[in-house]
């Protein structure tokens, strides 16, 4: 059966000498696996721009029940990027976003909700007035939200880890992210590097606590040093 969905590409592992292996989190149809046949030859009519992670997609697919392994009928840029893959910064927190992306959306999981935030947190990220400080922040707590595990302040967020609670270094990013969990986009916080990074270990922490095999970030240590 045929289906029109938009899609948002996760992730590719390439497959044999010009295929890969897709995974799509889709809006009508959760989260899918695509073989796309021949796309890393030169003759395909499909490039493999279109694959690469957090690319918006408007797709039609093959939707077979209980396939593991689906295909794509027609694929097509839903909104084509003109910053991301050309500035540092917005490619290493596109890097960032789509490993965290892996490790928390699973095989048919289906949220339209949540996919229509990414899909606006993504065209965010590529658009003019892109506020770099504290997106990937902001990203990690909205996301919390639609995976059910948000707190409910700071103080909630620090009871769940099995950090030191005391403390001047403690209290301070306490406070920072009380202000950070209250404000709204014009009234954002100017949180001081060295506090940001803690805050953002704390909040890798947090997802390790509440999703099986969160594991570590790699990205992460690659976005540090493109970012300083």
């Amino acid at each position: 059966m045929l289906k029109k969905t938009a899609g948002i590409v996760i992730n590719y592992t390439k497959f044999r000498e010009t295929s890969i292996i897709t995974k799509i989190f889709t809006r009508d149809l959760g989260l899918k696996t695509y073989l796309i046949n021949g796309v890393r030859s030169n003759k395909s009519k499909t490039k493999m721009a279109h694959f690469q992670p957090l690319t918006l997609l408007d797709l039609v697919v093959y939707e077979k029940e209980n396939a593991n392994i689906n295909r794509l009928s027609e694929v097509k840029l839903a909104r084509a990027f003109h910053r991301i893959p050309f500035d540092f910064y917005r490619s290493g927190i596109s890097m960032f976003m789509g490993e965290v992306l892996g490790k928390i959306i699973f095989d048919n999981y289906q949220n339209e909700q949540f996919f229509d935030f990414l899909f606006e947190e993504i065209s965010a990220l590529d658009s003019e007035n892109f506020q770099p400080g504290l997106f990937i922040l902001l990203f990690l707590m909205k996301t919390s939200r639609f995976l059910g595990f948000e707190p409910s302040d700071a103080a909630d967020f620090y009871l769940q880890l099995p950090l030191n609670q005391t403390g001047k270094a403690y209290e301070d990013k306490k406070n920072y992210l009380d202000r950070l969990m209250l404000s709204t986009a014009d009234t954002l916080p100017t949180i001081p590097g060295k506090i940001k990074s803690t805050l953002m270990d704390d909040w890798l922490l947090f997802y390790k606590i509440h999703m099986e095999g969160f594991g570590e970030v790699k990205s992460l240590a690659v976005l540090r040093t493109m970012t300083g």
